[in-house]
């Protein structure tokens, strides 16, 4: 009954298997910078950028308004005024100024002339720019490092399922053979329980990594912004060591963070000089014109029949403004430009120590791993000739049970330390790629 359960679970995997999407590790990084909601945010803060520029640039542009407004005044101001004026010599006259009535509409245009402002901030806006492509590009790179990182955790879970299948195999074996020599009164009865609760074991171990490929496998999918419920599969050429990577001394020049922080220095620097053009005067261009109407009636839709009158005006002129003194507030303004300039000069030393900690570690990683590797290999080899030596010993009576399960546990302990190392490399491959600034050509080398 067992085995019967057991093929029908291989042969739903292997159904499952077939229709299951085979996704690459390019393919995979592929749809994560077309679907993950972390790219689409970082390309929406380019085109956020560009709406940025555009607000700076509009303030070297011609600004052009209209306004209207029409008044009722109930009460209009008198003034009191000498009689000689109206011929009555000795007396006051109280004579009220305006009409119940007014209505105008003005347009004003203003172009600046000079404000180093306004010019500082013209020529910041294409650092600005390259500032988001690069926020972008260093998003990509976290983005391609994580779903590499999942990628290789899912293969590693697969990788453990089938090396305890293959043990759960060699178990099955085992009680055939203990059970053939029970039988035939050739083994003791506590031998034949012994290899049946390995076996046990084994198949409850199974279902917990059945379990576990599900779970990574989901975290994956989630990773690249996949559904959850599309079945996948993972290329069995994946998991293996390619060469060393390219070693580059000056690998410095080529990361996406110390760009990105030099950008940011060039940002700051640009802020300082926005702030010293405090101290520039300022000039501008302004004209108005507009059109007044007066009278005892609504003036927008009556005329001089009803005793409204209109008439226009206009004005040009020129607007200069020179600072004088502002209680010393663009000194501390420039001073505080400075002080984040060191901050981010500090942050450069800093970022760059930790890349040259995180290449030395990868590549004394990378290299460690490899060497594993072709160690256990060898370990794996050498723990299958053990087993099957055993195994045989065991079945003339040259060897003990304790000796066959002992055999039988390091083969998949060499098999999981292979699998580990094998994991480790491919870690520690995406972290040297990453701190050579070449992470997004890791796809080339599967």
């Amino acid at each position: 009954m067992k085995r019967l359960i057991m093929c029908f679970l291989l042969a739903s995997g292997f159904t499952f298997a077939q229709e299951a999407k085979v996704l690459t590790l390019a393919e995979a990084v592929s749809y994560a910078l077309d679907n993950k909601a972390d790219a689409e945010k970082s390309r929406l803060d380019i085109e956020r950028g560009d709406a940025q520029i555009a607000e700076v640039r509009a303030n070297a542009l011609p600004q052009l308004s209209v306004s209207g407004s029409t008044t009722f005044n109930p009460l209009l101001q008198e003034n009191v005024l000498p009689g000689e004026i109206f011929g009555l010599p000795g007396q006051s006259v109280r004579v009220a100024f305006g009409q119940e009535w007014t209505s105008n509409v003005s347009a004003q245009l203003s172009q600046v002339l000079f404000n180093q402002s306004v010019f500082t901030g013209l020529k910041a806006a294409k650092s600005t720019k390259e500032f988001y492509l690069l926020n972008h590009e260093l998003t990509e790179e976290q983005i391609i490092e994580k779903v590499a990182t999942a990628y290789y955790q899912v293969y590693q879970t697969e990788q453990m399922l089938e090396n305890l299948q293959s043990n759960l195999d060699l178990t099955e074996q085992t009680v055939e053979i203990v059970k053939g020599l029970y039988d035939n009164g050739l083994a003791k009865k506590i031998d034949y329980d012994r290899t049946r609760v390995a076996l046990n074991n084994l198949t409850s171990n199974r279902q917990q990594l059945i379990n576990a490929v599900q779970l990574s496998q989901n975290a994956l999918k989630f990773m690249i912004g996949m559904p959850i419920d599309e079945a996948i599969a993972l290329p069995q050429e994946t998991f293996d060591p390619g060469f060393l990577p390219e070693m580059n001394d000056d690998f410095m020049a080529d990361r996406t963070e110390i760009k990105l922080i030099n950008k940011q220095l060039e940002l700051l620097n640009w802020q300082k000089k926005a702030t010293q053009a405090e101290y520039y005067p300022s000039a501008a261009f302004v004209a108005n014109y507009g059109w007044l109407g007066q009278g005892p009636e609504v003036p927008i839709w009556n005329g001089e029949d009803e005793g409204v009158f209109w008439g226009d005006m206009s004005s040009v002129g020129i607007n200069i403004q020179i600072p004088i003194f502002n209680g010393f507030g663009t000194r501390s303004r420039v001073k505080q430009d400075k002080i984040e300039i060191e901050k981010a000069e500090a942050d450069l030393r800093e970022t760059k120590l930790a890349l040259q900690l995180a290449y030395s570690n990868a590549l004394a990683q990378l290299e460690n791993s490899l060497i594993t590797i072709r160690n256990q290999i060898e370990n794996v080899e050498l723990a299958q000739e053990v087993f099957n030596d055993t195994q045989n010993n065991y079945s003339l009576g040259l060897a003990s049970l304790n000796d066959m399960l002992d055999a039988e546990r390091d083969l998949a302990d060499s098999k999981n330390n292979l699998t580990n190392a094998r994991l480790d490399y491919k870690l520690a491959e995406v972290e040297l790629l990453k701190s050579q600034g070449k992470l997004r050509t890791l796809n080339l080398n599967n």
